[in-house]
């Protein structure tokens, strides 16, 4: 299965979590706590994980094209939500 991944600098990466997660719990399936989430879509999952200064990302989709819409609205909603703590997120072929 096809899947990418990003680190993202923020300082407070458990406020992010609970903002993405919360944001789309209303539409799928979303599980979270301070420091890890985990989101089902019906084109793939994103993995989110808290550590010192930085939130990491793990999406996996059946197909390379579900994927790429993944992590476009993953990161879309990310930088949204983060104000001007996070330009944009650089993803990675491969799980971390």
């Amino acid at each position: 299965m096809p899947s990418m991944n990003a680190c993202v600098s923020t300082v407070n990466p458990s406020r992010l979590i609970n903002r993405l997660c919360k944001h789309f719990s209303h539409k799928i399936d979303a599980e979270w706590s301070e420091t890890d989430g985990f989101l089902t879509f019906s084109i793939g999952e994103c993995r989110l994980n808290s550590g010192s200064g930085a939130l990491t990302l793990v999406c996996q989709s059946p197909t390379a094209e579900e994927l790429e819409e993944l992590g476009q609205v993953v990161a879309s909603h990310l930088v949204r939500f983060a104000g001007d703590e996070v330009g944009e997120v650089n993803w990675q072929a491969g799980a971390v």
